[in-house]
């Protein structure tokens, strides 16, 4: 354990201290503010006494280029402020003026999408050559195909994929389960990254996760984001694309293709049409037919 993170630690402790004694916080609320910011010293790296604005704004963007949402943003800005707040009563002498950093709105606004052009052309642009190439062609298909949040893509197993009447089992948030179709041309190249080169990749190793890393383990959120960085500037896309991008363009071309919003919001996972509805009483038949109908993969 390094000096540096014992003597942040120090203080954070003394924070914690505050909050459960002092501000009666229940344990949840404890541990999330400690979590934020045992994160941020993380990433930092730097004694407390040491941090600038720059490591603030420059953290926070980290956060953002991995696809954290406005809202996850604003509550790990909020739990630095209050540890600011609490030091800077305790006349801890700080370098870093909380004031200085920027506000982080809760919005309502479209995230990212790709246009219908820009998506084909960023999918049409990767190469498949190699086993790892047709692993990420099917990987990035099937996201834009059935709208998969990255977390869900993570957790497929050879299981989840139903073959014979091209849907997926995902498991999304909350542990609730869904079924979505695959679109029938990114099918094709999921089928033969399973059927060819997940078994180059996977060599002698035995596992049902679906998408592996070149060792053959489960991938990461990180090696996802940098995989799909690399493939945006293959591809000459100036936009700024996260795995997020994939599940927003499907939904929002969907939309503008005339699909049922209540189709898409079940698609997504949603629990509340409300959520959908930022983008702008089914059965599962017309739910497959909706999506054949409006997708450009369909």
């Amino acid at each position: 354990m390094s000096d540096i993170f014992v003597h942040n630690k120090a203080y954070l402790n003394s924070f914690r201290y505050h909050l459960k004694v002092e501000k009666g916080l229940s344990d949840n609320s404890v541990s999330s503010y400690f979590s934020d910011i045992k994160d941020f010293f993380e990433y930092t790296n730097q004694r407390i006494e040491d941090i600038t604005v720059r490591f603030v704004i420059d953290y926070f963007v980290s956060l953002q280029q991995i696809g954290l949402t406005n809202s996850s943003l604003a509550r790990k800005r909020s739990s630095l402020k209050s540890f600011i707040r609490f030091l800077e009563e305790e006349e801890v002498a700080l370098k870093l003026d909380f004031s200085e950093i920027p506000p982080i709105k809760y919005s309502q606004k479209l995230p990212d999408v790709l246009s219908l052009k820009e998506m084909l052309k960023f999918l049409d642009s990767i190469p498949v050559a190699t086993a790892l190439e047709s692993r990420n062609k099917a990987m990035l298909e099937l996201m834009y195909a059935s709208g998969l949040r990255i977390s869900e893509v993570i957790e497929l197993t050879i299981h989840d994929v139903i073959w014979e009447e091209a849907l997926v089992r995902v498991m999304g948030k909350g542990s609730k389960q869904r079924i979505v179709p695959i679109a029938e041309e990114s099918l094709a190249f999921l089928k033969k990254y399973y059927q060819i080169d997940r078994q180059r990749i996977l060599k002698e190793k035995q596992t049902a996760v679906l998408f592996l890393n070149r060792f053959g383990n489960k991938l990461s959120r990180m090696g996802i984001w940098k995989m799909i960085d690399k493939q945006t500037k293959l591809a000459g896309i100036k936009k700024h694309v996260s795995p997020h991008t994939f599940r927003h363009s499907f939904a929002t071309h969907l939309l503008e293709a005339g699909a049922n919003l209540r189709v898409v919001q079940m698609l997504l996972g949603h629990s509340s049409i409300n959520t959908t509805q930022i983008y702008t009483n089914i059965d599962n038949r017309f739910i497959i037919k909706e999506h054949k109908l409006y997708h450009p993969r369909g």
